[in-house]
Order: structure tokens, then C-alpha cells, then sequence
């Protein structure tokens, strides 16, 4: 069976959706526990060992969101896949945060669907290449309709973006992450990222985004996601690449030419080696620019221009490895001087409307 021996956790509040979804995994070779609310799930959770949650977020009691924080604490390394019935990604997107593999939308129109899911978020070796082209295509359909509720609604793609940005200021136990993005419409066309990886590597990645459009807030809830995935496969010693900029700039250029929508992407992704004070950056577009700050201003990193992600013939980044010095700051920011400005004033205010300014802004790293 496709799911032989594989223990799934299956939490929802729905009786019927409920029976239906594990009659069908059990056809699949699966074994399933059912819990009818977040509270019960938790409790088989913390007794059982499972290799895959299966949850919605809606349900009375203990939400699935908060369920999921509080599984992912105990268990940061078994992977859940959410089902969301709101027609409303906020949930979507928080669980994204949380760690969740990968996300469905209610109704589900084939419960082959949920399977491939599982098999993605377990990273099955057995799903030979016929399979893995069924996925693409589901996946495909999952993230085209989803697409379709963000350009039906500013209001939902606005609510997608303010859930997905940090704070200004961002402290980790050896750096400190702050940033300032512009906008003068609902949706921000730039997105910024970071986290640490282990406890001796951070990430960070700023992107610009196009179309600039509802779909740039898609197009992050996507970025988020494909990062997620590999900060997961760190977690289970399965891949180095999150922490290896020229690898995860290809993967998330194929990840991005694979869904379908069209979405392309200046980026420059960083990662640091927190113990050696060295850093390796990769730039992908043009619209975007390294900077090393001292007391003097401003130093721009020499890093030729490539392609932008999204694009089937891409090639590869540009990379360049630098060791920061002491009273050195990392910087990536857009090429406006106002935002330049603001950056050597200590401007940091997170993600913020101002119409007197052109979009983008700074990300800067002090350790």
C-alpha cells in the first residue's frame, strides 16, 4: 500500500469529513487515530508516536493552531500537514510559521490529494517519477486557487502579509535582525526573512517580488513555505542546503518555475556562520544590493548580476563569501537613495505605508 505502516494522526471536528478521510487512508495502507478536537488530539499526541499530523485549524476547545504550538514543542520533528475550511490563509499562513509541511483548502476534491501531502511531508523515497509528476500537478491546482482568493481580495492578501512580517527588531542569542520595508499600496511587493538555523547558523533573504500585485503576497506565503521545507530538512539531518546559498537559491528557483503562477523574484539570501563571524551571500536580479556598514557608511559588495528566480533557464546566482568585522553591520537594501538615508539614520520600522517614499527598503545584520 502507498501508506504501509505510516501513523497518522487525523484531527478535525467534522464526524463525516472526519470518517471519510481515514476510511480512505486506511484503504492506503495507513494507520490512523482519530481525535474530534484539538484538546483530544494533543492527549493521543503526548501518548503515541505518530509520523504525520493531520489537522484543521477550525475546530471548538484547543484551536489547531494552538495545538500545533504546542505538538511542535514537544515534537519539533513530526512533520503536519493543516487543512483550513475559511477560504481566509491568516490561519494558513501562521501555521506555515509554526513549521507545517504543507497546507489543503476545503472541500478537498480528490483524497488523493491528502495522500500526496503526506508523502511530500514525509519525504517518501518510494514516490517514483509518475507520482512526483501527479503531485506537481495537485499542488499546482492547490496554489492556483488559492491564487484565485488573493486577486479577488486586497483585503485577504493584506491580511497574508501583515501575518507574515515580524517585528523591526528581531533578537537572536548571538545577532539582531532589524529592518524597514516601504509601501505606498495595500500589498508590498518586498519581503523580508530571517531565523536561525541550529545554534550556529542564521539565515536571512530579502526578496522583491513580481507582478506587484495581489500576488506578491502570495507569492511570500510561497517563499515562506519552500524555506520552511528546508529549515525542516536541517532539523532531520536530511540537507545542508538551507545554510548553502548557491543550493537554496536553485531550489527555490525550481520550486518557483514548478507552481506554475508566474512569479519571479530579485533575492539576495544570506547565511551566517555565527561561530566564525563568516558570511556567504547569493544574489539572484538586479534590484537589490549587499552592503557592509562601518563608521564610514556604506561599502557595496561586488556581486555580479544574475537572472531572477522564477525564470526555467535560470543559470545560477552569483555568490561571494566575506568575514564581518568587528563594528560591522550586513546590509541588503534597494538602491533608492532616501532608503540609503534612512538606513545610516537607524530607521528601522518594520513594514510600513508611506506614500512620500518609493517601495523597498533595508534589512540590516548586527552581531
Amino acid at each position: 500500500m502507498a501508506l504501509n505502516g505510516v501513523a497518522v494522526l487525523l484531527v478535525e471536528d467534522d464526524p463525516v469529513f472526519r470518517q471519510i478521510v481515514a476510511s480512505f487512508l486506511d484503504s492506503r495502507g495507513a494507520q490512523v487515530t482519530q481525535a474530534c478536537n484539538g484538546e483530544e488530539g494533543l492527549s493521543f499526541f503526548k501518548s503515541q508516536h505518530f509520523d504525520v499530523v493531520l489537522a484543521d485549524l477550525s475546530m471548538p476547545k484547543l484551536g489547531g493552531l494552538d495545538m500545533l504550538k504546542e505538538m511542535t514543542r514537544l515534537a519539533p520533528l513530526v512533520p503536519s500537514v493543516v487543512i483550513s475550511g475559511n477560504n481566509v490563509m491568516a490561519d494558513v499562513v501562521e501555521a506555515l510559521r509554526i513549521g507545517a509541511s504543507d497546507y489543503l483548502v476545503k472541500p478537498v476534491s480528490d483524497l488523493f490529494i491528502i495522500e500526496q501531502a503526506i508523502k511530500q511531508s514525509l519525504h517518501s523515497s518510494y514516490i517514483d517519477d509518475t507520482q512526483a509528476a501527479d503531485f506537481e500537478a495537485l499542488s499546482h491546482q492547490e496554489l492556483s486557487d488559492n491564487l484565485v482568493l488573493l486577486e479577488q481580495s486586497v483585503a485577504a492578501a493584506k491580511q497574508v502579509q501583515q501575518q507574515l512580517f515580524p517585528a523591526s527588531n528581531i533578537s537572536y542569542p548571538a545577532a539582531k535582525v532589524d529592518y524597514s520595508l516601504y509601501k505606498n499600496s495595500d500589498i508590498s511587493s518586498y519581503f523580508i526573512d530571517s531565523t536561525m538555523v541550529g545554534t550556529d547558523h542564521l539565515i536571512m533573504y530579502m526578496a522583491h517580488l513580481y507582478p506587484e500585485d495581489n500576488r506578491a503576497a502570495f507569492a511570500c506565503v510561497l517563499l515562506r513555505s519552500f524555506v520552511n521545507q528546508k529549515l525542516k530538512d536541517f532539523r532531520n539531518g536530511q540537507s545542508q542546503s538551507i545554510i548553502e546559498p548557491f543550493n537554496m537559491m536553485s531550489y527555490l528557483n525550481e520550486r518557483l518555475v514548478k507552481s506554475g503562477l508566474d512569479i519571479k523574484a530579485d533575492m539576495i539570501y544570506v547565511s551566517i556562520e555565527l561561530t566564525k563571524y563568516r558570511a556567504a551571500i547569493a544574489q539572484a536580479g538586479k534590484g537589490l544590493r549587499c552592503y557592509l556598514r562601518n563608521d564610514e557608511g556604506l561599502s557595496p559588495l561586488a556581486l555580479p548580476e544574475s537572472l531572477q528566480l522564477g525564470v526555467l533557464d535560470w543559470g545560477k546566482p552569483s555568490i561571494q563569501f566575506r568575514s564581518i568585522l568587528p563594528q560591522e553591520q550586513l546590509c541588503i537594501a534597494t538602491s533608492e537613495p532616501e532608503h540609503k538615508q534612512a538606513l545610516l539614520d537607524n530607521k528601522f520600522k518594520g513594514l510600513v505605508y508611506d506614500a512620500t517614499l518609493p517601495a523597498g527598503g533595508f534589512l540590516q545584520l548586527s552581531l
